[in-house]
This record gives C-alpha cells, sequence and structure tokens, in this order.
C-alpha cells in the first residue's frame, strides 16, 4: 500500500477486483470497479473467511456511500507488533492499535466530488482512496471483549476504516463521532452475519 509502511517479507498479496453498484441520482443501477490490494504480513496468519468479510464489508461500504468512481484501496493486515510499528511511524503513537486509516484526500462525509476527474491516477485510471492497517490479534482480543465474533469485528473495522477513507471522523465526541457511528451501524446491518449479536 502507498501510505502504509510495507512488511519486509509479505507472506501474500493478493489484487481483488469487485464490482460495486451504487444508486444514480436516477434511481438506475451503476457498475463501477473496485481494485483491493490485499496483503496479510508475515505476522498474520491467512484465513480465508477475513480476505472475503474484508472485501465485502468494502464493497457494501462503497456502495452504502454511493461511490460512483473506479477506485483502488489498499489493505495490510497485521498483528499488534506491526500495526504498532505503523502507528509509531505514522502518527508518533508507541502502542498498537486496531485499525489506522490513511485516507489519500479529504473528502466531505456524505458529501462525495460530483466530478471526480482530479481525483484520478492517469496511470491507472482509478480513484485511489488510500490505504488501511487492520490488526487480525487486536481484532480478536475486541471480539472477545465484546461478546461478538470475529467477523463481524473485522467487519466493523474495515466498514470504519473505509469510512475514514471517505472523509468521515470522530476526532470530537458529538456530531462527527454520532455521524460515523450512525453509518457504521447501518452498513453493518446490510451485512449477513455483520448484525449485532
Amino acid at each position: 500500500p502507498g501510505n502504509v509502511p510495507q512488511p519486509v517479507h509479505p507472506s501474500t498479496a493478493e489484487y481483488v477486483k469487485i464490482r460495486i453498484f451504487p444508486e444514480d441520482i436516477k434511481g438506475r443501477n451503476n457498475m463501477t470497479d473496485v481494485k483491493i490490494n490485499l496483503t496479510f504480513d508475515t505476522f498474520s496468519v491467512q484465513n480465508p473467511f477475513v480476505g472475503t468479510t474484508i472485501k465485502k464489508c468494502i464493497q457494501k461500504t462503497l456502495e452504502a456511500e454511493g461511490v460512483n468512481v473506479s477506485c483502488e484501496i489498499n489493505v495490510l493486515v497485521t498483528n499488534d507488533k506491526g500495526i504498532h510499528a505503523i502507528n509509531l511511524a505514522s502518527r508518533n503513537i508507541d502502542k498498537p492499535t486496531d485499525v489506522l486509516s490513511f485516507p489519500m484526500f479529504e473528502l466531505t462525509p456524505g458529501k462525495l466530488p460530483e466530478d471526480w476527474n482530479d481525483y484520478m491516477d492517469p496511470d491507472t485510471g482509478l480513484c485511489p482512496l488510500g490505504d488501511m492497517a487492520i490488526s487480525l490479534e487486536r481484532a480478536a482480543a475486541q471480539a472477545r471483549e465484546f461478546g461478538h465474533s470475529l467477523r463481524r469485528e473485522i467487519g466493523y473495522l474495515t466498514i470504519h476504516s473505509v469510512l475514514h477513507l471517505l472523509g468521515y471522523d470522530h476526532m470530537d465526541e458529538g456530531p462527527q463521532k454520532a455521524q460515523m457511528r450512525a453509518r457504521e451501524e447501518y452498513i453493518a446491518a446490510s451485512i449477513a452475519r455483520m448484525q449485532r449479536d
């Protein structure tokens, strides 16, 4: 991924192309391609449901937000040690976290650009929305703590991160956070096995 430091020896990296079907203003479906570069670093055990969950949640979040441009997202699945190193290098915070998001652009939440031309990468023909890193180790611990499935926790973290790439934030404890939480719950509720337990 572009902004996220890469593992020294990635164990697997896959390029996935999915299609999203956002509703346009007239209510007709448009088909949009999304390129997901999914990397499991050497510290993570690749599990098929992890990649499937991440891809499905990216797809559903982009659809729910009405993204109607071919785009690209880089995802790194790591553990606490890996995300700790990224957090220290990128934010000067010396501890692990569950998910980090690195938006490529400063977008307005809920108000996507009408014209994406200025955002497109001329080499790829895609809009690079940004990068995310997820700690699988932290996700498993939080799933146990909150009493729900690992699938739900990974999905929730993915939805949360994609919303950050689309301009949402929760730096305040008021309207911004409430807006983001409402979107997270709405999107999670639309995905099979992602509803609250």
